[in-house]
């Protein structure tokens, strides 16, 4: 039994589900397709290919900062949906953690949460600081209106399955601009400011503060946008690998834009030791570490 259901209703439920989305699929390729194809649609698409040119202050391919600041968020932000989805499903935690000056004890998954939110904040800052210190802004934050019809564009290429050429190591494409721009600048602060609400770091005493901004209304936010996180992950991951696997993945992880193998080996190597890093997040592990800054007791 999974719930309330057996095995094979289960798996009856995954195979209609999975007939569904393909029929679903199969309609959008036609009907873009279909669309894409009359005379003025085509002639639009000419005119707004899914791309505009950068200005001309911003350098081709991806430094070293841009590479480890983009592995270190993913490290983080994997650690932090597996932690954040304990603290949410937990009923009795294995144990707690309280400060050393003293304070409220607090589970030790909560403990780990907070500690990865603040290092996923760092690389952030560290990230956008450089982002506009180099000029690289201008790959993430749109410099043209051009970027609402391109996007458009991407759409509907994507969705034909006629996929808009990629060479990330220039340029990104207007759809991709503007996801990363939201991802950046949106869902991160949204994450932020609404897990700060919910933390123990937010003054309770602050009447009209808390009147103003409700944890409920924090939760409300917090959740979803972890869930927006993690479709976003899943599609660039997708992307990652059907638009050209092996240059994608050298563009990030070997820093060339020669095609080769080597970046899918790093890619590798960073996904094993966070794998690893996620089997080893337990409590016998976790506790040593959490007493260096605090106490740590069973509840």
């Amino acid at each position: 039994m999974i719930g309330e259901r057996t095995l094979g209703q289960v798996g009856k439920l995954a195979g209609i589900g999975l007939v569904a989305a393909a029929v679903f699929a199969a309609v959008v390729i036609l009907a873009a397709r279909w669309f894409t194809g009359l005379e003025s649609v085509s002639s639009w698409m000419d005119r707004y290919p899914g791309e505009y040119h950068l200005p001309d202050f911003v350098d081709d391919g991806f430094p070293a900062w841009a590479r480890w600041t983009h592995f270190l968020n993913f490290f983080f932000m994997a650690m932090i949906i597996q932690s954040g989805l304990r603290v949410r499903q937990q009923q009795k935690p294995p144990a707690v953690w309280q400060p050393k000056k003293g304070g409220k004890k607090i589970s030790i998954h909560l403990w780990l949460h907070t500690s990865l939110d603040l290092l996923w904040i760092l690389n952030g800052v560290v990230f956008v600081v450089l982002l506009f210190i180099s000029g690289h802004w201008a790959r993430i934050v749109p410099t043209s209106w051009e970027v609402f019809p391109n996007a458009a564009s991407s759409i509907l290429q994507y969705a034909s399955m006629q996929w808009p050429e990629e060479n990330g190591w220039v340029n990104y494409n207007s759809l991709q601009q503007i996801m990363y721009f939201l991802v950046v600048f949106v869902a991160a602060p949204l994450a932020i400011i609404s897990g700060l609400r919910m933390s123990e770091w937010w003054p309770k005493n602050a009447t009209k503060l808390n009147k103003i901004y409700p944890a409920p209304v924090a939760r409300k936010i917090h959740f979803p946008t972890m869930l927006f996180f993690v479709l976003f992950i899943i599609a660039h991951v997708f992307l990652v690998f059907a638009t050209g696997m092996t240059k994608n993945l050298n563009h990030m992880f070997a820093g060339t834009p020669v095609d080769g193998w080597g970046g899918f080996f790093w890619m590798l190597g960073a996904v094993f030791l966070t794998i690893g890093v996620l089997f080893a997040t337990r409590p016998l592990v976790l506790a040593p570490i959490a007493s260096r800054f605090g106490q740590v007791s069973a509840r």
